[in-house]
């Protein structure tokens, strides 16, 4: 089933009863020539840029629960490429690229808004910052402005200019960055992948690792055992109790970032706004709803739930930016769990074990890394190498020296 213009118009004048389901409900094979664990959206991309990509079929998305019900569809939608180290912004402009060719390449509506994602900054050493931050990108051909007070005012002139405790004296500026709607993400990609052939099971929890002459040669699940020449595991903030499963000790936190939206408002906020001097981020959704966060919780947790120290805390930050977001009533929050690297960066890397690959320590980058993180995690288990743009995500960087510390804050998670 393609999806056309002329699709909708035919459905809507025959009750929208041609529909069809998106993808197959699998059931697994004895043996795969690679199994995905996790069926979040760097799964599904994964298994998609295999079979398209590199020839692969006999794949498999192995999914605990259901798809789009873990990170994919637990997140703040915003995707960006405004990154300043060499490790990290090759690759998510590249993921920023492959957003923009994402609904034309999977016939999907993601419903991708490049509508700019904008810094704020409040002082002359921030100001500084964000310079050296916007030249590294144009050195790596990536689109940035850094605006002064008055050109932030003409964008937002609802802002906190007059009488702001931080008062904001400009912001740096990337047009190309925006929202995607991210159940979407996960429901296109599956959909895409499973017209390629591949397997897509939900409801299906690895239990564990058949390992067999010092090699992994499959998974044990509560579906019984399935066989695969290569597994490679993207299961977000439950890394590092699977991947304990087959005696690797990764060096992950998993933390719990909570988002909130507000009622439904008319449009407010055109594009997407970060305070600089506190963690608030927000947005509005096609809905009308006004999408926030900030930082994750302080503690180690795998609960998708959070507490209330951080919801005040990103309420004032909110306040202290937009004083009448005081009016909008809060209507839902939300927790994911966050696999935190000791350095801020992710993983995409061989293990120790022949056969087990693994993709994980996302912190705050998950979301927006989805198209590339698939598309380099194919590249590796499919040739065994790993991409360009993610070469520096070693798991053996911390004993190499190349840590990649993108906020510059030290190896504890919670501080990034």
């Amino acid at each position: 089933m393609g999806f056309s213009g002329f699709k909708v118009i035919k459905e809507a004048l025959t009750g929208h009863r041609g529909w069809q389901p998106l993808w197959r409900d699998a059931a697994p094979k004895p043996q795969y020539d690679v199994i995905i664990v996790g069926g979040g959206g760097h799964g599904l991309a994964t298994a998609y840029y295999l079979a398209k990509h590199h020839g692969v079929k006999n794949i498999a998305v192995l999914e605990k629960g259901w798809i789009g019900g873990g990170n994919v569809g637990r997140n703040t939608t915003i995707v960006r490429s405004n990154y300043l180290l060499d490790g990290n912004q090759p690759f998510y402009e590249l993921s920023l690229r492959l957003w923009e060719g994402l609904e034309q390449d999977i016939n999907f509506n993601a419903m991708v808004s490049q509508r700019g994602v904008l810094n704020l900054y409040h002082s002359d050493a921030q100001r500084d910052a964000y310079r050296r931050r916007g030249n590294a990108m144009r050195m790596h051909g990536t689109d940035s402005e850094l605006l002064d007070a008055e050109q932030v005012r003409e964008m937002y002139p609802f802002l906190n200019f007059e009488h702001a405790r931080f008062p904001i004296r400009g912001g740096l500026l990337q047009r190309r960055g925006g929202t995607v709607r991210h159940d979407a993400v996960a429901w296109g990609y599956a959909r895409a992948a499973d017209r390629l052939g591949v397997d897509i099971i939900q409801n299906c929890e690895v239990e564990d690792f058949r390992i067999e002459q010092g090699a992994v040669v499959g998974v044990q699940t509560n579906r019984g055992y399935i066989g695969a020449s290569k597994v490679g595991v993207a299961v977000a903030g439950h890394s590092s109790h699977v991947m304990r499963k087959a005696g690797i000790e990764l060096p992950i936190e998993s933390h719990v970032l909570q988002a909130f939206v507000s009622e439904g408002l008319k449009p407010v906020i055109p594009g997407v706004i970060t305070f600089g001097a506190g963690h608030f981020y927000l947005s509005q959704s096609d809905k009308g709803g006004l999408v926030f966060g900030g930082d994750i919780d302080g503690y180690n947790s795998y609960a998708s739930r959070g507490n209330l120290p951080v919801l005040e805390d990103v309420c004032e930050g909110g306040m202290a930016l937009m004083p009448m977001l005081g009016r909008a009533r809060l209507l839902r929050m939300w927790g994911g769990v966050m696999d935190m690297s000791m350095d801020g960066s992710p993983y995409i890397d061989r293990t120790g074990l022949p056969g087990l690959f693994f993709n994980g320590g996302w912190c705050y980058g998950g979301f927006k890394a989805t198209p590339a993180s698939g598309w380099c995690f194919a590249h590796l288990l499919a040739t065994g190498q790993s991409h360009p743009t993610a070469a520096a995500y070693r798991l053996d960087r911390f004993q190499s020296g190349g840590m990649i510390d993108e906020k510059g804050q030290g190896a504890q998670p919670n501080l990034h």
